[in-house]
């Protein structure tokens, strides 16, 4: 997952370091050239030294001056990188102990580089008015390479402060996205059926458009969540009064026909599966998380457990099967009672349709310091693996032939584990057929 902070600290850093690198490497051409200029007034004034130097030598005719002029021109250096000679009438009359014999270019007055000794040399000759030509010349690798010390030493803070320059972009860059961390913060921390408007205390500018849209889609999903929930309630309220209606048709039909007559059973038994889908749609839609806020409250699962299989007996009775309950007892957490009720009234009754005659179904609970565990098994036929995953649909059933399902059983289990937080799985039964297991974190 890209993050936004991380993008923009590296396209920013990104940026600065091209625009640092642009100015260093205008500002070390620039550098350099007004370094060479400083080099060059250097040579200059190294000259214009020499010829005061060797003129009163000259006319004092002391060797010693001679000397001295020369320790003048090379106090400049170490003696190595600068060089200098004297030249009359095309005569060599004075040179410094490393000078060629040979002339440092051409005698002509101004600036240019020549070869000479093996060594590349920036050249300033003057021509005195008696003639007499002064040359002053300085090793061009070693003028470059103090400039360059000189331009590098003002380059590389540059250089060693990107470091520092990113740190702060990332703490700018931080900063910068804290409401949208508050925005992110403030919605992950709602419930699930907390739909009011996002509040934002002076948003950003960016972030006013992202407000109204979020308040916008949590409008849309408050009025199409109470539309759902207004629905299933009136639907189901609706069909119970002709249903019960019906039901009184049927028992006084009842008492005009020959008793077990085939018509009146199947039509009993029809009126029953629809009273049965009735509920379990109400049931459905009062389990929805998004609509329903749980009412948790310590219980003890094993006695809740107790309490709806001895209810349910009487139907597991007339088919043949046993009903077992096995585990921990007590085995607390916090939990919707009511809700927990209907879970497992769903699973017991999925268990009793499709467990055949004489079999077996049991309930086992376990709890452990971190969690309470149900698990409601049977020896039917099972549901294969491909088909796990989808069983959790509305109106999906497993097996078509089972015409006494309606598909929502499931459904509705997987909503109440949905709202505590449980996780859910479908297993393979040691008795044959399906295990259901829930795990409840305590």
């Amino acid at each position: 997952m890209r993050s936004i902070r991380t993008y923009l600290v590296a396209m920013l850093m990104a940026a600065f370091t091209l625009v640092t690198f642009l100015a260093a490497l205008n500002g070390y051409l620039i550098s350099m050239r007004e370094a060479e200029q400083l080099l060059d007034r250097q040579l200059r004034h190294a000259s214009s030294v020499l010829q005061q130097a060797y003129s009163g030598g000259a006319q004092q005719r002391d060797p010693a001056a001679i000397g001295a002029a020369s320790a003048v021109v090379n106090g400049a250096g170490n003696g190595e990188e600068f060089a200098f000679q004297v030249w009359r009438a095309g005569q060599l009359l004075f040179a410094s102990p490393r000078a060629s014999v040979e002339p440092i270019g051409e005698l002509e007055a101004g600036y240019r580089f020549a070869n000479s000794g093996g060594y590349r040399w920036r050249v300033f000759t003057r021509v005195a008015a008696d003639g007499d030509v002064f040359v002053v010349a300085e090793r061009a690798d070693l003028r470059y390479l103090i400039a360059e010390k000189v331009v590098l030493k003002s380059v590389l803070p540059l250089v060693l402060w990107l470091p520092v320059a990113a740190l702060l972009v990332w703490v700018v860059v931080g900063w910068g996205l804290k409401p949208l961390r508050d925005l992110g913060q403030q919605i992950n921390a709602r419930r699930s059926d907390d739909l009011s408007p996002v509040a934002l205390e002076r948003p950003p500018l960016e972030l006013v458009r992202l407000v109204e849209s979020a308040n916008s889609l949590l409008a849309r999903l408050a009025a199409a969540f109470q539309r759902e929930k207004e629905f299933a309630t009136h639907a189901a309220h609706e069909l119970r009064t002709p249903l019960s209606i019906l039901k009184v048709h049927l028992h006084n039909l009842g008492a005009e026909l020959p008793p077990g007559e085939p018509s009146l059973a199947h039509a009993n038994a029809g009126v029953e599966r629809m009273c049965h889908l009735v509920e379990q749609v109400l049931d459905l839609s009062r389990s929805n998380p998004e609509l329903r806020q749980g009412k948790f409250a310590p219980l003890d699962l094993h006695a809740l457990a107790r309490r709806v299989t001895a209810q349910l007996w009487p139907a597991f009775e007339e088919k043949g099967l046993s009903l077992e309950l096995e585990g921990d007892e007590p085995a607390r957490f916090s939990g919707d009672e009511a809700m927990l009720e209907i879970l497992l009234e769903n699973l017991l009754d999925n268990a009793r349709k499709y467990t055949p005659d004489h079999g077996a179904v049991r309930v086992r609970i376990t709890a452990t310091d971190s969690a309470v565990a149900l698990a409601v098994e049977d020896s039917g036929p099972g549901i294969d693996e491909d088909q796990r995953e989808r069983v959790f649909q509305r109106f999906y059933r497993a097996s078509p032939d089972a015409a006494c399902g309606t598909g929502l059983g499931l459904a509705i289990v997987e909503h109440i584990v949905r709202a505590h937080g449980a996780r859910i799985t479908l297993q393979r039964s040691e008795l044959g057929g399906l295990a259901v297991r829930v795990s409840f974190p305590r």
